[in-house]
């Protein structure tokens, strides 16, 4: 990984943009991608797409989400201390002892969730359980609410936990938020790629960097509605199956470092899957296989669906410890699911259509 790409991922990765709140990380993935895409735009809940031309207008469209868990604001009592609720699938089993990054009226705001010492807490015969989110609370090192408003926060204000990016050894990416960062970060690197080379595209393509999806998929259906793609592949991350304590019976195998996943099921349609299927061992480029018989959990559930339909595929970056401040992904993985996109949009024709077809 070159070192200007580096800091593009972890300016990505370090940036707090929790669902509903994703404009911060939209603006460093727009300003970056600018520099490889003759127009970027964003619809009006900050869904931000490129676009590059090809040789003709039919579109591919390459998809990610811009969103991260977290956490928000809930209720302020007369002592200054905060109640939050969750946003998305964030894990209050984890929470206790995390430092957060408050966004505020008046900018970052660093707080804590407590986490009261083992010495006070009654663990009778190790019956213990991990609290329930109302149990959390947060301290910004405030006495009063007056306090707190003074640091301009109130009720409705997201936070995300401070944990950052970094690189440990043998090519493991670690830290809050790769979910699905990393997705942008690999699509923007498609375009990079494509808009520099000499082979000019069938389909113009286009990278959409979504929002909401933790929530649901919002933002991949209103702009799959307006974008109207004829064909999609959207990327994600996918459970890592490869750590203690997990039955590959009810999981199935994903390696971490085995290269990306390609998902069967019936958000995904086995022409699109097929052609990444005969891209990946046409550039010798090592895959995994996910079953998804009733649904992926991602933006392809949204997408496909759109308008008439639209043929899509989902390609997925194998992810260890996922919603979490140490989510583990491989470079190597990124590398490759880079070169599989690549590939594949390469690979289309203006005479491919990926429509199914009776005898």
């Amino acid at each position: 990984m070159k070192k200007e790409d580096r800091e593009f991922l972890f300016h990505l990765l370090e940036t707090p943009s929790p669902t509903g709140f994703e404009m911060r990380g939209q603006q460093v993935w727009a300003d970056w991608i600018r520099n490889h895409a003759p127009e970027v735009a964003c619809d009006s809940y900050g869904s931000t797409w490129a676009t590059l031309p090809g040789k003709s207008p039919r579109v591919v469209m390459l998809e990610s989400h811009a969103d991260e868990i977290g956490y928000m604001i809930k209720h302020i009592d007369e002592k200054g201390f905060l109640r939050i609720d969750r946003i998305g699938g964030s894990d209050a089993a984890t929470a206790r002892g995390r430092r957060l990054t408050i966004l505020g009226d008046k900018g970052f705001v660093t707080g804590i969730i407590g986490n009261t010492a083992i010495h006070l807490r009654r663990d009778e015969a190790g019956s213990e359980k991990a609290p329930a989110v109302h149990d959390l609370w947060v301290d910004v090192g405030a006495s009063s609410a007056a306090e707190v408003a003074a640091l301009g926060l109130r009720v409705g204000h997201p936070a995300v936990y401070q944990d950052g990016p970094m690189e440990i050894a043998h090519k493991r990416l670690i830290g809050r938020a790769i979910d699905n960062r990393v997705g942008g970060y690999i699509i923007a690197q498609v375009m990079k790629r494509i808009a520099g080379g000499k082979k000019k595209p069938a389909f113009t393509l286009v990278c959409l960097n979504a929002v909401q999806e933790e929530v649901g998929g919002n933002g991949a259906i209103m702009a799959t509605y307006r974008l109207k793609p004829d064909v999609c592949v959207c990327l994600d991350v996918t459970h890592a199956t490869d750590t203690p304590g997990l039955d590959p019976a009810k999981f199935g195998s994903v390696k971490l470092g085995g290269g990306p996943s390609i998902t069967h099921g019936t958000a995904s349609h086995p022409l699109v899957v097929q052609r990444l299927i005969d891209v990946a061992a046409e550039s010798k480029l090592a895959i995994q296989h996910e079953a998804s018989s009733r649904f992926t959990g991602t933006d392809t559930d949204k997408i496909f669906h759109s308008r008439e339909g639209v043929p899509s595929a989902l390609v997925s970056l194998p992810l260890r410890c996922m919603h979490s401040v140490v989510e583990t992904a491989h470079l190597d993985d990124i590398q490759h699911t880079i070169d599989l996109l690549t590939d594949f949009v390469l690979s289309l024709d203006e005479k491919d259509s990926f429509s199914q077809r009776l005898r």
